[in-house]
Order: structure tokens, then C-alpha cells, then sequence
């Protein structure tokens, strides 16, 4: 990568990391502190405010994307920023629970994730991009394990309020990194393995593959927020006051990480994504069994909580990595748009129904929802198809006719070991998925020298 694709790269990860860190910093203590506001006292309501900015991120993020095609990728991540710059200091001023949902909507209404993306492939070289999409990938999983060690903490020193009046302040210094050290792009175009294309949303909601792990990333975002509307209470119970929550997540969040490498590494390097996830999802079932029966003993719900995360990350990690491998070339970047879109959906339906059956029902009917969603997930994933092990490369191309493109993914299509390939002319770019056992890279990088390229039309 060139300097300027590694600023550009490093300063989108860290956009989308201050992001995402005040999306995810409240969830340790936003349950405590709703209660206590007037109108608090219903548990719905304080489930809606939970994951308000689910749904409206949900709604929003892809026309942003289309908008940002239109209107620049910048002009729309700096409107994006301080619409949830807004959100965030409604909610840090919010005397009641309905000025506090009003505030964390407004926060998913800032929805800046497509046009980032979009942004992060303007500046980035084809060959390049997968990195720079590692970059931001990994930055998400840091930022959601940080804000749940710094939450409680901070929360002992600013309070709810402040946490939401710093997150305004961080996306407002946000628009300054944009400003001097993202690049402008010389051109911006539409990029089919980064954007969604509404011609093929069709394509992509019947295809069943791709449908089976909509749903594992919707049940899977719905559990983390329904478990953190219950959670918080139970550790209070045991004796941990809120500014002490700290103690248990960080060396559960440690653990976990640990934990979860080695199950990556098995599923990816020994072909077993398929058992390795459904063995991650009977680990949540597990987990959450343990949450309902040892709730009392503070080292039971920690050792529950253990096992819960080391589940969440190995299925957060596996779940955009099999979307790569099993969503057409052609549709990534509309099967990565849907994927996202329904991954928020699920984050305000857990925190909504969870609130619901606080009220109505009681705490451990939220363990019970869990443990239900999570049965019929096992039972969708039992009959996936095992994804092929296959590898994503994406190559620059000079110039060419659409003729000359049709014929050239023809001939890629054919090298050994290449299970699909893709010619875009109108983004000059070659996208190839290859089994890396079987694929020779430098029989087909010399068939995209400009001198191969000139016999297409020999």
C-alpha cells in the first residue's frame, strides 16, 4: 500500500471506530441509568431508547451510500457526522426516557457506514482494498471490546450524560480528521464489491445461502442487546456496583479474544466454518442457559458472560467472511449492504423485545427469548451448504471494450483453481474468487498485462 492508501485506510478505520465506540459505549449502563430518568420506569421504553439507533440506521445507511454517489462521499460522512454529533448531545441533555430515544435515533440517523466504505475504495487500489476492509473490520471488534471496559469506568466519572456529550464531542473531532487527513478522491465512482445496487436486491433476498446468515447476524445483535438490557441488573444484584463492571468485562472480553483465534484458524485452515459456527452457536445456548440458573453467583454469571462473548466473537468474525465467499461478485457489495442493514434491525428488535418482556413478563423471559432465537438459528444453520474455501482477489484493469472484458472473464473463469470470476469494465477493475490450493496468481497476473490483454481482440 502507498502512503496515502495507508493514511486513507487508517484514518476511515479510526472514523468508523469513534463511530461505532458511540454507538456501543452506553450499552453496559444504559439500563441502570434509564431507570432512574422519568419515564424510565418502563422497561419498554427504556428497551426502545436502547436500540432506537438501530432502526433508523438501518433505514438510512444505504440511501446515504447512494447519496454519497451522487453527492460526494465527504459532503455526506461530515452530515452524517453531525447529525449523530446532535443525537448525541439530545441525549446527553434528555431529562426523561422520550428525549433520550429522540436522541439515540437521531445518533442512527448519522449513518455514515456505506459512504465510508464507498470512500475507503475510492482511495484504496483494487489489490489493496481487502486490507484496508481488514483494517475497518478489525477496528469494529477493538472498539466494541474497549467500550465495554470503559464504560463502567467512565461512567463512574462523567455519568450517562457525559458519555453521550462525548461522544458528540468525539464525532465533531471526527469531521476534522476527515477534513485534513482523509484524501479527496480524484474520481468517485460506483464500486460493486463496496456498494449496494437496487437491481439486485432481488437476487440477493432469494438466495438462501445468504438469507441463513441475514438471519444468524439479525438473531445474533438481537441477543447482545436484549442480554444488556438484563445483565447490568444482575451484576448490580451480586454486589458489583455499576462503576465496577469494568472488573468483569475485562478479563472476560481478554479471555474470549484468546479463545476465539484458535476456533478461527480451525474453521478457516482445516475447512471446518461449518461446524466450528454451529458449535459457537450451541456455546451462546449454553451461555445463556448458565445466565438464567447462575445469576445469583457473580462467578457464574462471569463464567456465562465468558462463554457468551467467546460464541459473539467467533460468529461476528465468521459471518462477514462467509458472506464473502458465498454472495455472487457481482452482488457483494448489495449482499455486505443488506447484511448490515438487517444486522441494526436486530439491534433494536433485541433491545425492544427485550424491554417488553422486562415489563411484562420478567427478567429471565429475556434468557428464555434468547435460548428460543438461538435454537431456531442452530436449526437454520444445521442445513447450510459447508461455504467453499475460497479467497477474494481484486485486480486493476487498463482500459478495455465491454467485448474485450466479457472475453477476458471468460478466460479467468477457466484458470485452475478459480471457482468465479468477474470483469467490470466501467470500473476497471477484475474480481476472481480462488481456491488457493489449486491457483497459480502469476498465470493470471500476466494475463492482465496490458500486452496479454491486447490479444484478446488478436
Amino acid at each position: 500500500m502507498t502512503s496515502i492508501e495507508k493514511r486513507a485506510s487508517l484514518g476511515l478505520a479510526a472514523i468508523y471506530g469513534l463511530r461505532m465506540l458511540g454507538l456501543f459505549i452506553i450499552l453496559p449502563i444504559f439500563a441502570l441509568y434509564a431507570g432512574k430518568l422519568p419515564g424510565g420506569n418502563s422497561h419498554l421504553l427504556m428497551g426502545i431508547a436502547l436500540g432506537a439507533y438501530g432502526l433508523t440506521q438501518a433505514v438510512l445507511q444505504i440511501p446515504a451510500g447512494w447519496l454519497s454517489d451522487r453527492y460526494g462521499r465527504k459532503p455526506i460522512i461530515y452530515t452524517g457526522l453531525v447529525i449523530f454529533a446532535l443525537g448525541s448531545f439530545v441525549a446527553a441533555s434528555a431529562d426523561n426516557i422520550y428525549w433520550v430515544i429522540a436522541g439515540r435515533a437521531i445518533q442512527g440517523a448519522g449513518a455514515i457506514n456505506a459512504a465510508v466504505m464507498a470512500l475507503t475504495a475510492d482511495l484504496t487500489r483494487e489489490e489493496h482494498r481487502t486490507k484496508a476492509m481488514a483494517m475497518i473490520g478489525m477496528t469494529i471488534g477493538i472498539t466494541f471490546s474497549i467500550s465495554l471496559v470503559l464504560s463502567p469506568l467512565l461512567n463512574g466519572v462523567l455519568g450517562v450524560p457525559g458519555i453521550f456529550a462525548m461522544t458528540g464531542a468525539l464525532a465533531l473531532l471526527a469531521i476534522i480528521i476527515v477534513r485534513f487527513m482523509i484524501p479527496t478522491p480524484v474520481i468517485t465512482r460506483f464500486h460493486s464489491d463496496t456498494e449496494a445496487r437496487g437491481s439486485q436486491f432481488a437476487e440477493v433476498l432469494k438466495n438462501p445461502e445468504l438469507l441463513r446468515l441475514d438471519f444468524g447476524i439479525f438473531t445474533l445483535h438481537a441477543i447482545l442487546m436484549s442480554v444488556f438490557m438484563q445483565v447490568p441488573f444482575v451484576l448490580q444484584r451480586d454486589g458489583l456496583e455499576a462503576s465496577q463492571h469494568w472488573k468483569i468485562y475485562l478479563p472476560v472480553m481478554l479471555v474470549a479474544f484468546m479463545l476465539m483465534i484458535p476456533a478461527i484458524i480451525v474453521a478457516e485452515s482445516r475447512s471446518k466454518m461449518k461446524q466450528v459456527f454451529m458449535g459457537a452457536v450451541a456455546l451462546a445456548i449454553c451461555a445463556q442457559l448458565m445466565l438464567m440458573l447462575f445469576q445469583n453467583s457473580l462467578w457464574g454469571a462471569a463464567g456465562a458472560l465468558l462463554l457468551f462473548f467467546t460464541a459473539f466473537n467467533i460468529l461476528e468474525a465468521s459471518l462477514p467472511s462467509m458472506i464473502s465467499k458465498i454472495a455472487p461478485l457481482a452482488a457483494k457489495g448489495t449482499a455486505m449492504g443488506v447484511y448490515s442493514s438487517v444486522q441494526f434491525l436486530g439491534a433494536f428488535f433485541g433491545a425492544s423485545v427485550g424491554g417488553a418482556l422486562m415489563q411484562y413478563v420478567g427478567g429471565n423471559a429475556i434468557f428464555v427469548f434468547a435460548i428460543v432465537l438461538l435454537l431456531v438459528w442452530l436449526i437454520v444453520v444445521s442445513g447450510m451448504r459447508p461455504p467453499a474455501v475460497v479467497r477474494t482477489r481484486i485486480y486493476h484493469l487498463d482500459d478495455m471494450s465491454e467485448a474485450e472484458g466479457i472475453k477476458l472473464q471468460q478466460r479467468l473463469a477457466n484458470l485452475p483453481g478459480v471457482h468465479e470470476a468477474l470483469v467490470v469494465t466501467a470500473e476497471c477493475m477484475a474480481c476472481v474468487k480462488v481456491d488457493m490450493k489449486g491457483f497459480d496468481e502469476t498465470v493470471l497476473e500476466r494475463m492482465l498485462t496490458p500486452a496479454a490483454n491486447s490479444l484478446l481482440t488478436a
